[in-house]
């Protein structure tokens, strides 16, 4: 009998000790299956397809490796994305797993931070609601920088808690190649530079003055080395020739200081509008509402740590909203994963008072099925107009672009030996470029603009066709202004519908053939 007592006590300890990570490997499993399934529910966005684009090109061309310096962009992305191409046929989904590999990796980073900071089961809770947020779930699936933004600025911020509280240099080591990460990635990384210091909120104190006057003096030395690296690290891109064009393309985005100060509500009061709606229907308001409560329960034990995370996340946010020209949804995701911690937190305390599965289910059931829309339906889902417009209705959304590419590079199997020259509108964005990123290593394909708006066949696609080529023409239906196409010659070849907009019209990519 004592025998059995003691195997079954043996079996629950052993259960406790693989309970934990088995539980957070189906969290981990459970992201991955959201970030990855029917990834092509969104259509090519005009960022994707500039991304992806640059780097094919850089990855070609080595000495254009700082490619995206000419548009006042950091170029770390599209180094990380250069490997993917090379082992992933579809260019999308080589840009779209690089930021699928960023949200898990903020996933790891939100449950190691948590834990860190309020425990296992907080933890748990943090990282499901992480993974199941129609916030990263969208913006994971998206080959844009914002994922890998926030991915560095949540280890950032975890690894100067681990240096403020162990006071080791090798953590504040890591912080710096974080944080330089976080600024090769894109500018809003110097938040994480800026707000390092506001880890010493999780350093452990000693009785001694004297002792915690040194452990100040050390943590300033710490972070300056954090500073060093991470500044190093941005330093980089000053081998590239446009370095300044970095400075020049943040202005065309952020107000300065004086602007604020003559309307300083204009526009922080319409961007604290869309935050609260982007916050309310995307992270979503279940989440929203744990994180409140996570606040309200542990302020009074973990008052530091409450400080730190909204420090992290209502600085940079109302800074954004004060001063930023450009203001979408994606722009402020790496403000938001700190509330997931204190979500977490939130969903910890309500678990002692009810069953966990029952606040599981509460705080699961809003945020699936935005996320089942958004896999299966997006147009369907809870977005905000600009992010609907944007992604789903308007020209940078690019609908029916993999569906041309198919298409003609089927007409050239056909027959190999006539070329091919596709003109399309825009010179810079969702076209050219996401066509090109299918068809521009084709030999006999070639892929230009000809103007944003197409009031005429372009000479140079007259001259093509005259010279034996086949000729076809793409572009959105709001931009076709050719009156009777079919005296210019043009055949429509095929039409793709995107999400009808809120007036009802409805925008068409139109695929049309230059026959005479």
């Amino acid at each position: 009998m004592f025998k059995t007592f003691k195997f079954s006590n043996s079996f629950q300890i052993s259960n406790f000790k693989f309970k934990i990570p088995l539980l957070f490997l189906g969290i981990f499993l459970l992201a991955l299956f959201l970030r990855t399934y029917n990834i092509f529910s969104i259509p090519i966005f005009a960022d994707e397809a500039i991304y992806i684009r640059w780097a094919q090109v850089m990855r070609a061309v080595a000495s254009l490796r700082f490619l995206p310096l000419s548009d006042g962009k950091q170029p770390l992305f599209m180094w990380m994305m250069i490997p993917l191409l090379k082992v992933v046929t579809d260019p999308l989904v080589a840009g779209r797993i690089l930021s699928v590999l960023s949200g898990l990796g903020a996933l790891v980073g939100v449950f190691l931070l948590t834990n860190k900071l309020f425990g296992k089961k907080p933890a748990l809770f943090a990282s499901f609601l992480y993974a199941i947020s129609p916030f990263t779930v969208f913006f994971d699936r998206m080959a844009l920088v914002d994922s890998m933004l926030a991915m560095f600025g949540i280890w950032s911020l975890y690894l100067g808690v681990l240096t403020a509280q162990t006071l080791r240099l090798d953590y504040a080591m890591l912080t710096g190649f974080a944080l330089g990460g976080a600024y090769l990635t894109k500018s809003p990384g110097i938040f994480f530079l800026a707000l390092l210091p506001t880890t010493i909120l999780a350093a452990k104190w000693k009785d001694n003055k004297h002792s915690n006057l040194n452990q100040v003096g050390k943590l300033i030395g710490l972070w300056s080395v954090s500073w060093i690296i991470g500044l190093g690290l941005y330093n980089i891109l000053r081998l590239g020739p446009e370095f300044h064009m970095l400075a020049i393309r943040n202005k065309d985005y952020v107000y300065s200081f004086a602007d604020f100060f003559k309307h300083p509500f204009d526009p922080l009061r319409p961007h604290m509008g869309d935050i609260q709606s982007w916050f309310w229907n995307l992270l979503p308001a279940t989440t929203l509402g744990a994180a409140v409560f996570g606040i309200v329960a542990s302020f009074k034990k973990s008052w530091k740590m409450v400080l730190l995370l909204l420090a992290w996340c209502l600085g940079p946010l109302f800074v954004e909203a004060a001063l930023a020209k450009v203001f979408t949804a994606r722009y402020v995701l790496f403000t938001a994963t700190p509330m997931f911690i204190l979500a977490g937190a939130g969903a910890a305390f309500a678990a002692k008072k009810i069953k966990t599965l029952t606040v599981v289910g509460l705080l699961g059931a809003m945020p699936l099925t935005i996320n089942y829309l958004l896999l299966t339906a997006p147009e369907k889902a809870p977005l905000h107009k600009n992010e609907r417009a944007g992604y789903l209705e308007e020209w940078t959304s690019g609908t029916g672009i993999r569906e041309i590419a198919k298409y003609i590079k089927a007409e050239k199997i056909k027959n190999p030996e006539q070329n091919i020259v596709v003109g399309t509108e825009g010179y810079f964005g969702t076209l050219p470029d996401g066509l090109q990123i299918y068809l521009s290593d084709i030999p006999g394909i070639v892929v230009r603009g000809v103007g944003v708006t197409i009031f005429d066949v372009d000479s140079s696609l007259i001259d093509a066709k005259k010279a034996g080529n086949r000729v076809f023409l793409v572009v959105n239906s709001t931009r076709f202004k050719i009156e009777n196409p079919e005296l210019k010659g043009l055949v429509l070849v095929n039409q793709y519908l995107k999400a009808k907009r809120s007036n009802g019209t409805q925008e068409a990519l139109t695929l049309w053939e230059l026959a005479k």
